[in-house]
């Protein structure tokens, strides 16, 4: 089965009812949720609201039990990130999502795939990939729409897998990161002190311990020496 996320005036709706076994679609404009359910597809359930206020525990009762659910949507741009983050929470929580194909806009696309040591990496790709593979399957012009937009956009998928690596504390992971990030330019000895653990486990000490040179910069981290690096922190703070 599938969740579609914004499915707008159906253009993707429609053919998902005649191919899959069952769609629920969550549509935040009430007007075109209105419109969709009059058209009465089959196999199709239209939800009313935003998708980034539904809870886990509420899609986990709409799903009655499908072992394998998969997610397909046009994001809003404004919100793309907070929504592919709430993807991963619901993996998390054991829903059984498998994968996401999503339009985004180019520039978060790549970001999504992009590799350490580039202008493009950075919390958005770590927390991600930490999570889940990603794809970029096509790029789209402005001219592939109607209306045309002001942005070049993109179709990724992402497969959904457990923490790889799985930190000790995945939340220390997270904190971290988004820290050292705010001081990308920053040497790693400099950037950690915007860590708030920093105060008690001396970036130095940390740095020592997870064999990574304080004189690297944030943005050449991979997601596997992020993750050393949290569990030194996690380890100090035991």
């Amino acid at each position: 089965m599938f969740l579609e996320i914004g499915p707008g005036r159906g253009a993707l709706t429609r053919p998902l009812a005649h191919l899959v076994a069952r769609v629920i679609a969550f549509e935040i404009d009430r007007d075109l949720a209105a419109d969709l359910r009059e058209d009465s597809l089959p196999r199709v359930t239209i939800r009313d609201g935003d998708f980034l206020d539904v809870s886990a525990a509420a899609i986990a009762a709409a799903l009655s039990a499908e072992p394998r659910v998969r997610v397909a949507g046009n994001l809003p741009y404004n919100v793309a990130s907070p929504i592919m983050f709430k993807l991963l929470e619901l993996h998390a929580s054991g829903i059984p999502l498998t994968d996401a194909t999503l339009m985004l806009q180019r520039e978060v696309a790549d970001r999504l795939v992009s590799k350490p040591g580039t202008k493009e990496y950075g919390v958005l790709s770590v927390l991600i990939q930490q999570r889940a593979a990603v794809e970029k399957m096509m790029s789209l012009p402005p001219g592939a729409f109607r209306p045309a937009p002001k942005v070049h956009s993109a179709v990724v998928r992402l497969r959904f897998h457990p923490p790889t690596p799985d930190p000790i504390s995945q939340g220390l992971f997270v904190a971290l990161t988004q820290a050292i990030f705010t001081r990308r330019r920053k040497t790693l000895n400099n950037a950690l002190l915007a860590f708030e653990p920093s105060a008690r486990f001396a970036p130095s000490e940390a740095l020592r311990a997870a064999r990574i040179d304080g004189t690297r910069r944030p943005e050449t981290l991979s997601v596997t020496e992020l993750a050393h690096l949290s569990d030194a922190y996690a380890r100090a703070m035991l």
